[in-house]
């Protein structure tokens, strides 16, 4: 199981990133696929959530209407569209992913999975 976040940087606040997650070494569409952030001094806490199918979602309440997960399966790809963003989203962005179905998964309950793969994070810097 490979996964590779991109697509972090420096933005102002108010701006917008999108972090793509790139998939290969298992079959993409039967995971559970998630987001989480991690920043400095804090533990990693839960961003997003997608279904295998794509059809179910859930984000936290911290991002609910700035952000959305999606993802494309023919391409192996999941994604984080970030919008408005705020200094308190400067963070490290990892993808995760979980072999399980969705009400089975605790990505779906916005919990940490330790069954998941994680794979090296992206670094998003918010600029007040």
């Amino acid at each position: 199981v490979q996964l590779q976040a991109s697509g972090g940087g420096l933005v102002q606040g108010g701006g917008s990133l999108r972090l793509s997650c790139a998939t290969s070494g298992f079959t993409f569409r039967n995971y559970v696929m998630g987001w989480f952030r991690q920043a400095p001094g804090k533990e990693r806490e839960f961003v997003a959530a997608i279904s295998d199918s794509g059809h179910i979602t859930r984000h936290a309440d911290s991002v609910k209407g700035r952000f959305t997960i999606s993802r494309d399966n023919t391409k192996n790809t999941l994604y984080l569209q970030m919008t408005s963003l705020k200094s308190e989203d400067t963070a490290v962005y990892y993808c995760a992913a979980d072999y399980s179905s969705w009400v089975r998964s605790p990505l779906s309950s916005g919990t940490y999975s330790p069954r998941a793969d994680w794979g090296q994070g992206t670094q998003v810097t918010v600029s007040s």
